[in-house]
């Protein structure tokens, strides 16, 4: 059996000594947790530990894996120069996990690194392992994989391709996935709060409680992004290395009370790799995907089906569609600016929109900008004929633009902001976005999208009004 067993743990700095200060007891049962987590993978004596991180190199549509014979690192960003960890790379099991990929399709490898040194992700773990490893036994070697924007399918499809590159090399691996879950637990916390925290912590909690992985894969990724999670993507890579294994769940500590959720748990082989079908869960859950976009689809307003059909045609038959007959009059007849995002497995696929009119009628507009979102917006390329049925579509209409006073005059809720200068620079953004809770990060958000230095003082703040359609 290649996987010996896999854990999900947190990485708060704080909890190794030189950066805690003395901090770290006060999420004690992390820390007994963690030790045994520690105690627990220096008894297996594995050859190799799989680390999943989400702080090492990550990309929207890539998942890398740290190539090379070794890395080390420190935390002096936590001002503990002196904390220090290393490790040696098993490149075969890196390679070969490559390479199954390729064949098989999945966006991932040991190309593009651009941090090669070892993240807080990767050394909190190492900590505890190396802490519990026998003193004069050779170490383990490691695999570090990073996460990505992709669906929760190829997550789990690159756990099932690090496994079956273990078994191919004979590999005894425990398998670590590295992730906090939520960050808005409190108000007090550094983040905030978010009523989505607790019950984001409640169903991972659960989750570890009774190995159902099937709820890794489902769990709405708005959901996920309002309870400012980092772990959940690790998590699904975990579960991919143990499709198809009976396992006996643990969930051995929760904790948050500095307003940041540090779940600790274990998950131990109890039959032969392959011999549970029942939880085979990459079917399930692309049965369950399905479903879902056939529901949404069947549920579409006229907005979003138009904003859909002209997307679809442009990028299938290179032509745009007139507004077919039929759709209400209000369409034809009202000129709006106007917003169409795309999304796929909720990650953001691409935005573009007109503040004011530039069409004759808003049925123009949202054709015109959804051929834009799909083929112009520069941080994404274009969308593909395989891509199509996967996206999912939202329409904001707005009203026109407000001039105001000052911050004070906005809610990040109910108005969409613009941020602007005399020279002509100026950056917006939408009302209601997941992960935006404050007008202070939205005012700074457009401002950057803008290229506008709010420390300046020149500049001048409208708010406008949207009918969001989905």
């Amino acid at each position: 059996m290649p996987i010996l067993a896999a854990f999900a743990v947190p990485h708060p700095p704080l909890i190794i000594p030189a950066v805690g200060k003395g901090e770290e007891r006060g999420i004690a049962a992390t820390v007994a947790a963690y030790q045994e987590v520690g105690q627990r993978i220096a008894e297996l004596a594995p050859q190799t530990v799989v680390i999943s991180s989400p702080h090492t190199t990550m990309y929207r549509d890539y998942n890398h894996i740290s190539p090379g014979a070794g890395a080390s690192g420190s935390f002096a960003r936590f001002r503990a120069p002196q904390a220090r960890y290393e490790c040696g790379y098993d490149e075969e099991l890196a390679g070969r996990t490559a390479e199954l990929c390729g064949e098989r399709g999945i966006s991932a490898g040991t190309d593009y690194e651009r941090e090669p040194q070892l993240d807080h992700g990767t050394m909190i773990p190492l900590h505890f392992i190396w802490g519990a490893w026998p003193a004069g036994v050779p170490r383990p070697h490691v695999v570090r994989v990073g996460l990505s924007g992709l669906s929760p399918a190829v997550h789990y499809q690159l756990g099932m391709a690090l496994r079956d590159a273990a078994t191919q090399l004979g590999r005894r691996v425990v398998f670590v996935a590295s992730g906090d879950l939520s960050h808005k637990l409190l108000a007090s916390g550094p983040y905030g709060f978010a009523p989505e925290g607790p019950e984001f912590d409640e169903k991972i909690c659960r989750i570890f409680s009774s190995g159902d992985f099937l709820d890794f894969l489902t769990m709405d990724r708005g959901f996920a992004d309002r309870a400012a999670e980092c772990g959940l993507r690790s998590f699904q890579i975990m579960a991919g290395a143990l499709d198809g294994t009976p396992v006996r769940p643990e969930l051995l500590s929760h904790e948050g009370p500095f307003g940041v959720g540090y779940g600790v748990a274990s998950f131990t082989p109890t039959g032969a790799e392959g011999s549970d079908d029942t939880r085979r869960y990459l079917r399930l859950y692309e049965e369950a995907h399905a479903a879902d976009l056939a529901q949404r689809k069947a549920a579409e307003d006229p907005l979003v089906r138009l904003a859909r059909a002209s997307l679809e045609t442009y990028v299938r038959e290179s032509r745009r569609i007139s507004p077919p007959a039929g759709l209400p009059s209000d369409l034809l007849a009202t000129r709006a600016g106007c917003f169409v995002s795309l999304k796929i497995d909720g990650e953001l696929r691409g935005c573009i929109g007109t503040i004011l009119p530039t069409q004759a009628s808003l049925a123009q507009e949202i054709c015109a900008n959804a051929i834009s979102a799909g083929t112009r917006d520069p941080r994404f390329h274009r969308v593909r004929p395989e891509e199509l049925p996967e996206l999912v579509y939202d329409v904001d209409v707005l009203t026109a633009p407000e001039p105001i006073a000052d911050e004070s005059q906005l809610d990040v809720r109910r108005y969409g902001v613009i941020v602007s200068t005399d020279d002509g620079r100026r950056g917006l953004l939408l009302p209601d976005l997941d992960g935006i809770d404050t007008v202070d990060e939205q005012v700074s958000i457009a401002a950057r999208k803008g290229h506008i230095d709010l420390a300046d003082g020149d500049y001048h703040l409208e708010r406008f009004q949207v009918v969001r359609h989905t």
